[in-house]
């Protein structure tokens, strides 16, 4: 009898043991197969209120992609993101976990962001995708693209629209600049040493400030006693608000035009400064606004809704949404026409793979979010298009339809990049 108990206990306690067991046999078992991409925001620091809901947007997009249509060309697509902090020497280690994970290609929100990898990015021919783009980052191509438009091409399309439907005066307008001293703010002083005398635009200063800039009275009280007719600002949310705040607070605005690239000019602006302080502030963004009649419209806002309502109305969700779209139709286009097995080998094959075969062979409508994004040679802008916006009792409106950016080849002007 005793020897029939210890046999049952044997016999429960093995079966214990082995349903114990059994998860981690599964879980040592093969890994689904996926297209690894890499991707990046400055989700803490000085610039997170553009990098959270850029982050937010990311990977609400990819949940989307992977829940309801299956991931791409028969496979997930698994995302490792990482926060910049906005800190140069974290993008640098972020990259270099990008490659040592073989992801397939990367992806940043901001210029200065890409400004720190595209050094290592570029080297190992690692190929980049930046949603707020400037200049130099893709000047001359090399593997780093820009999703959309860049900072010189916000400032030409500005200083073009102003001077054809603003500008009363005779003469030349004088106009002061304030930038963030980073790439968000170089790309417009680039575009204006470029194309400002053509313009018939008298550019009087340019300032830089901080992105935890606390006051700018003082430059501005400079720029007030030139007496300028416009002031444009290319920086993000936080000091933008600030500066339009202070040359409020100087007497400086209202009375002349302000126009913003398109880092700043966001609800982020809005919800810092108050709709009172920005009211009839002009910017340039390239996408379209929330609530238009395009196809990715509602899917996106389902999502935003469901799982990060906050951001709702914020068209930085718009742009790294668009962003995460368009990684996706990259590997989608890649495992298609070179197959998993050459991009799962990982290592600078792969990342030509993808570019050869996934970057340059685009041809993608963005579900209508931004302009249609396509690889054209020696232009590595994939979206050329953008619009100029105005803020009108506190929304943000167009007021022009899509302006087409032309290409301009900085880097023959010897004073570029230096």
């Amino acid at each position: 009898m005793k020897n029939k108990r210890l046999l049952i206990v044997t016999a429960v306690t093995c079966l214990a043991l082995m349903l114990a067991v059994l998860p981690a046999i599964s879980a040592c078992g093969p890994k689904e197969p996926t297209l690894k991409i890499g991707i990046m925001t400055p989700s803490t620091g000085p610039a997170a209120e553009k990098g959270a809901p850029m982050g937010h947007a990311n990977l609400d997009c990819i949940q989307y992609i992977n829940d309801e249509l299956g991931g791409v060309g028969g496979y997930k697509i698994e995302a490792v993101w990482l926060d910049s902090k906005y800190d140069a020497n974290q993008v640098v280690t972020n990259v270099k976990k990008f490659m040592d994970k073989d992801c397939l290609l990367f992806g940043t929100a901001s210029s200065k962001e890409m400004s720190a990898a595209m050094e290592i990015a570029n080297r190992a021919e690692f190929p980049g995708l930046v949603c707020f783009n400037a200049p130099v980052l893709h000047r001359p191509p090399q593997h780093i693209y820009g999703q959309m438009t860049d900072y010189g091409d916000d400032w030409t399309a500005f200083a073009r629209y102003y001077m054809e439907n603003i500008w009363k005066g005779p003469g030349k307008p004088k106009m002061a600049l304030h930038l963030l001293n980073n790439t968000t703010g170089y790309g417009a002083r680039d575009a204006a040493k470029a194309a400002a005398d053509e313009l018939g635009i008298d550019i009087i200063s340019v300032d830089e400030h901080k992105a935890d800039t606390t006051s700018e009275m003082d430059s501005l009280t400079r720029i007030k006693a030139s007496n300028p007719d416009v002031l444009y600002i290319s920086s993000t949310p936080a000091p933008t608000a600030l500066i339009i705040k202070n040359a409020v607070d100087l007497g400086l605005y209202p009375g002349i035009t302000i126009g913003l690239g398109h880092a700043s000019i966001t609800k982020a602006l809005v919800d810092i400064a108050g709709a009172d302080v920005v009211e009839g502030v002009y910017g340039v963004f390239p996408t379209v606004n929330w609530g238009d009649n395009v196809p990715g419209m509602a899917k996106m806002t389902e999502y935003c809704q469901k799982l990060h309502p906050d951001d709702y109305g914020n068209m930085d969700y718009i742009t790294s949404w668009a962003q995460s779209l368009i990684m996706a139709e990259i590997v989608r286009l890649a495992v298609t026409n070179v197959g998993y097995e050459v991009l799962d080998k990982g290592g600078v094959e792969a990342w030509r793979a993808v570019e050869k075969y996934g970057i340059q062979k685009l041809n993608y409508d963005v579900e209508g979010l931004h302009g249609p994004v396509s690889y054209t040679p020696g232009d590595n802008r994939l979206a050329k298009s953008l619009r100029i916006f105005q803020i009108q009792k506190g929304a943000i409106a167009p007021v022009t339809d899509w302006i087409e950016a032309p290409l301009v080849k900085y880097e023959e002007f010897d004073w570029f990049g230096k």
